[in-house]
């Protein structure tokens, strides 16, 4: 299945941008009268037909929709502090993306050996990223944010760090850190974390430098009602350490488990 990405969608017209254009039409060859799957990125399926095959700006005739296509069941924000090596922090946000993740929200901490970090590149391996794993949802990858500024977001109510479609009645978010050593509160794995709230849907996961998190931090994190994480006895790069939690919550939330 081949998924395009558009934003230009209305009058039940879709206008796909000169990128995408060009791969439709160029690459993938494809001619008026065929069928086109697009998505809004905020996760909506166009199922189209192609009215103009013009390289620079193709046009499709939207024949029906799909709202919350592919959508899972539940709401996943990583706060990923980025890598010295920036290539290190995008594999993170492609391989998150597959798995499923709402946002990914770039964090400055105490120890962070990078603190100047440009976005738009990490928002296009997204893109990418979301076609391939044939999702509708785009994660949104704000600019950096400070640590403690992300931390009071969630401690403040309501709550920023929700997503504005999600039921007032649902559980109360569940929040986690994942560090590398017993401070304010003991840690317990994030498989136990997620399991002793089974219906928490609205979930978010702090992941440190490579020198973590300052004891400080954490204790500000536990005060702000995070509950501290292990992912095991490997010790895990940032990157690695972000996939593994977009995987744990994954395959703990999904019913075929």
């Amino acid at each position: 299945m081949e998924l395009f990405f558009a934003s230009k969608i209305d009058s039940g017209t879709v206008r796909l941008s000169s990128e995408e254009s060009l791969h439709c039409v160029r690459v993938l060859r494809h001619r008026e009268g065929d069928a086109v799957e697009v998505i809004d990125g905020a996760g909506t399926l166009f199922h189209c037909t192609m009215l103009d095959a013009d390289p620079r700006e193709a046009v499709l005739r939207i024949d029906s929709s799909e709202e919350g296509w592919n959508a899972l069941p539940y709401r996943l924000t990583l706060g990923i502090c980025p890598t010295k090596n920036p290539d290190r922090f995008e594999w993170a946000v492609e391989k998150a993306t597959e798995f499923g993740v709402d946002s990914i929200v770039p964090i400055i901490a105490e120890r962070s050996e990078r603190r100047v970090f440009k976005a738009d590149r990490a928002r296009r391996i997204a893109l990418s990223a979301t076609k391939q794993s044939l999702k509708a949802l785009i994660p949104d990858i704000p600019d950096p944010t400070p640590f403690r500024e992300f931390v009071s977001a969630s401690h403040s109510g309501p709550d920023p760090l929700r997503h504005s479609g999600l039921d007032p009645e649902s559980p109360p978010p569940l929040r986690l850190i994942a560090c590398c050593f017993d401070g304010a509160a003991p840690r317990v794995s994030v498989r136990e974390a997620l399991e002793a709230h089974p219906d928490a849907t609205d979930i978010a996961v702090l992941i440190g430098p490579e020198g973590d998190f300052s004891p400080e931090e954490v204790t500000a994190a536990v005060a702000a009602g995070f509950i501290p994480v292990h992912l095991g006895d490997s010790r895990l790069r940032t990157e690695t350490a972000a996939v593994a939690a977009a995987a744990f919550v994954y395959y703990s939330r999904l019913p075929w488990r």
